[in-house]
């Protein structure tokens, strides 16, 4: 049995935020999300988060991980005094526990797996995550035997000048054995200059203490502030592009593109500078996206190409080109073979196979089929100022420049529109529609009117 418990119950005043420090997000996800997604690789049979300041709104906010638990620690006295909140929630526990800081959200799954079997193969009381630092100043030192078995953790302040040498800093991630843990948490005191239960102290009273240093001593950062934050948004900036690069994804520029650990690529993909990949984006193989692209929540099918253009929530098919400056929003499904061309947004619709929105339109709550081509200025007026109403334009129909479809309306299949016209009722298939003043000439009349 494998137990994980996630400390999330302090305030984080560094953050100077109203918001609870393990909430601010990282990428998609917030911190304590992330520290939770780190154990995703040892399957654990019981998730606890131990939550105080704010308590809440980390509950609702982790509402749909339908398999976390809730520990309330009233008053935060220290990691040690969190872990005493265990007692009676894991009271007919038999198992390890996993301890980890919701502040800490860099740890991969691999790292606390193989802590986790270091931890069972060699059957401790406990093992700690610890890492070398190329300047530990400021972090407790761990000391160990020449079989990583851990002999004393020494505050900075208090080391010596030769024990200050010592690299090896706790990462503050932990396996216990549960049963062993539960029976030494009675022990622990106050006697310390925060008078704070310190969760370290068990060291003292557990054998054996495992140390297990962790590869990239980046993966233990902490944060504390919004310095911190973005730091740590950096590192796994650098770990996501870096994977997708060795995966066969071109991105021309990394320092000037995001991609959130949610999107997934395909080989050949090629990434412009100043592009920005977020949500539940997938981007299929012969893509060219950017520069200056923002794409939230949406599929990509094979060779689009797609020009400082805005695309969330939509789905693009196959060999479409879009942009510069398109935008499309909220359940958009464009066919293949289609244009999107500059200033054009479009907004809840359907578009058929190899129609060409090509410039200066707005088309909205429409369904257009295939083949259409919609001119210059078209705009689908979907509002009368109360509800949306759609519109209907059907296959191989053309819109001249500046028409405007008052919703709601059904257009045929194979109809002309004459430029400039306001369409304000259904036009039947293979019909010309014109819906404008007729044009006058008054000669003379600047003359006359003086």
């Amino acid at each position: 049995m494998l137990a994980v418990a996630i400390l999330a119950a302090g305030k984080g005043t560094r953050m100077k935020s109203k918001l609870p420090k393990v909430l601010h997000p990282l990428g998609s996800k917030s911190l304590v999300e992330r520290a939770i997604n780190s154990c995703n690789l040892v399957n654990p049979d019981r998730q606890l988060v131990i939550i105080g300041y704010e308590g809440d709104k980390i509950q609702n906010a982790l509402n749909h991980l339908q398999e976390v638990e809730f520990v309330e620690q009233r008053e935060q006295l220290g990691t040690g005094h969190a872990i005493i909140q265990l007692i009676h929630p894991l009271e007919n526990f038999t198992g390890d526990l996993i301890v980890l800081n919701g502040d800490v959200p860099l740890l991969r799954p691999e790292t606390v797996q193989n802590l986790v079997k270091t931890h069972q193969e060699n059957r401790n009381a406990a093992t700690l995550l610890t890492a070398n630092l190329p300047n530990p100043k400021g972090y407790g030192r761990v000391f160990c035997d020449k079989n990583n078995l851990v002999t004393q953790i020494i505050e900075d302040r208090d080391c010596n000048p030769l024990q200050q040498q010592n690299q090896r800093i706790n990462a503050g991630v932990y396996c216990f054995n549960w049963q062993k843990l539960r029976e030494v948490l009675p022990k622990l005191s106050t006697n310390n200059d925060q008078q704070e239960y310190y969760l370290t102290e068990v060291v003292d009273y557990l054998n054996p203490v495992m140390a297990k240093d962790v590869d990239d001593y980046l993966e233990i950062s902490g944060i504390n502030d919004r310095r911190q934050l973005a730091s740590a948004y950096g590192i796994l900036q650098r770990r996501i592009k870096e994977s997708w690069m060795m995966a066969g994804v071109t991105i021309v520029d990394p320092d000037s593109v995001t991609i959130e650990d949610t999107v997934q690529l395909d080989i050949d993909v090629t990434i412009e500078p100043q592009t920005h990949l977020r949500g539940n984006t997938i981007i299929a193989s012969g893509c060219k996206i950017g520069p200056g692209c923002l794409i939230e929540n949406s599929q990509l099918d094979e060779n689009i190409n797609v020009l400082y253009s805005v695309i969330s929530d939509s789905k693009i098919s196959a060999n479409t080109k879009i942009g510069p400056y398109a935008h499309l929003r909220g359940d958009v499904e464009l066919g293949e073979n289609c244009r999107v061309g500059n200033f054009v947004e479009i907004k809840k619709s359907s578009i058929g196979n190899k129609t060409n929105i090509a410039h200066l339109s707005y088309i909205g709550d429409a369904t257009l089929g295939n083949q259409v081509n919609v001119g210059a200025g078209t705009i689908t007026a979907n509002y009368d100022g109360v509800n949306k109403h759609p519109t209907i334009i059907g296959d191989r129909t053309k819109t001249g420049s500046n028409s405007v479809f008052v919703a709601p309306v059904t257009i045929g299949e194979d109809v002309t529109v004459a430029a400039g016209s306001v369409i304000t009722h259904d036009v039947p298939p293979q019909s010309l529609a014109i819906a404008r003043e007729r044009q006058r000439v008054i000669e003379g009349w600047a003359k006359k009117s003086k």
